[in-house]
């Protein structure tokens, strides 16, 4: 009787030690899925990271180059202001034509003094009319 029942506690460890590797190989193995999709995961994230990085990257680079773009136009533009400004027959030529399109307008202020002048009289002679 005891051999029968140290024999059936020994049967029933063993049974239950093979269940417990059971158990953990299975718990091992959706572990390793879990693991790996872990893996795959931090992959993708990887990826979409260094995607991002290389297009701000490229944005960066864009900006930069617009500017130099600018920066050489607008040394350019310096470059030709200081070669027409060293020619003193361009500043003149600017003053001169200045000087000729302010005559022009005190004439055409005064031409417009003198219309004005005249419509204030025709006014005049029409509302005289029309009270006579």
């Amino acid at each position: 009787m005891v051999g029968g029942k140290r024999r059936s506690i020994f049967v029933t460890l063993a049974f239950l030690m093979l269940m417990g590797v059971a158990v953990y190989f299975r718990l091992w193995a959706i572990h390793y899925n879990i693991s790996s999709d872990d893996t795959q995961l931090l992959r993708r994230q990887f990826d979409i990271a260094n995607k991002e990085a290389m297009d701000e990257s490229a944005e960066w680079r864009l900006r930069y180059d617009e500017e130099v773009d600018r920066t050489k136009k607008c040394l350019q533009e310096l470059q030709a202001f200081q070669e027409s400004s060293q020619k003193g027959e361009v500043a003149s030529g600017v003053n001169h034509k200045l000087a000729i399109l302010q005559k022009e307008n005190a004439i055409l202020l005064e031409r417009v003094e003198t219309l004005k002048r005249e419509l204030e009289e025709e006014r005049l002679k029409c509302s005289s009319r029309y009270m006579n």
